[in-house]
């Protein structure tokens, strides 16, 4: 496997380099780019089938690959090294979007190039990095990624009805359709805690607060949605589910 490492910084390109060759065999060949649009030109030459690419560069920054390619031309896979803020890492994980965080791990490379060896051609990185640019040009995350059989799809928090917990699966309800997920519920519940109107009333369940039908007293007190599915309240968050239901 061919790979291109696209960073302004010359230590970074080095470490990236080294912990590659040491740890990843079947990263063959290894070109590097010490700007967007040196890395563009390798891109466009030696047709690569991964790129480590730095988001804040001097002139271009790495969001803006997508203003130099092609459609037909992002046939790799994309793993973003960043220093990044925790929002920005929000971005990443609900835009689907691999990153790794400076400064960079031998086991965090790894892992991540054994996920893009499985993705490589398969996982529509310019939805993703279209989602993405816009996520990180906003104020306000307002969509997630979700995976699904034939690609990727990209959902409204407002569309949002609720989550379940399905073994190793998580259900999400929306105002369209339910989708089945091969994520367990506490990875939605990692993305969505600091959203305000998502809540977690049972350790099965994660709701859209604008979607509460009712709150039902009887049967020790569930909560009602606007599809009319029941969820579950844990005794120990009923005080606290009541409390803020007063304050809406």
């Amino acid at each position: 496997m061919k790979a291109i490492i696209i960073d302004d910084e010359p230590k970074a390109r080095r470490l990236l380099n080294v912990i590659l060759h040491e740890n990843c065999p079947k990263v063959t060949r290894i070109l590097q780019a010490e700007n967007l649009l040196d890395g563009i030109q390798l891109i466009k030459q030696d047709k690569p089938q991964l790129v480590f690419l730095d988001i804040e560069m001097p002139e271009h920054s790495g969001l803006e690959i997508l203003d130099f390619l092609s459609r037909e031309e992002l046939n790799f896979e994309i793993i973003f090294t960043t220093a990044y803020s925790d929002y920005a890492i929000q971005a990443f994980e609900l835009s689907a979007v691999d990153y790794i965080l400076k400064p960079l791990r031998p086991q965090k490379v790894v892992e991540a190039v054994d996920k893009a060896l499985i993705s490589i051609g398969k996982s529509q990185i310019n939805l993703k990095l279209e989602e993405l640019k816009n996520v990180l040009s906003q104020s306000q995350i307002k969509k997630i990624a979700l995976p699904v059989a034939d690609g990727i799809r990209f959902v409204a928090f407002e569309d949002i009805i609720m989550l379940e917990a399905d073994g190793m699966y998580t259900n999400i309800s929306t105002t369209k359709e339910d989708i089945l997920i091969s994520k367990p519920l506490k990875h939605f519940v990692a993305l969505l805690e600091q959203t305000p109107t998502f809540y977690k009333p049972h350790r099965s369940y994660m709701v859209n607060l604008i979607f509460i039908k009712q709150y039902v007293k009887s049967d020790g007190g569930y909560i009602l949605m606007d599809n009319d599915r029941s969820v579950s309240i844990s005794k120990e968050r009923k005080e606290e589910f009541l409390a803020l239901m007063q304050a809406l």
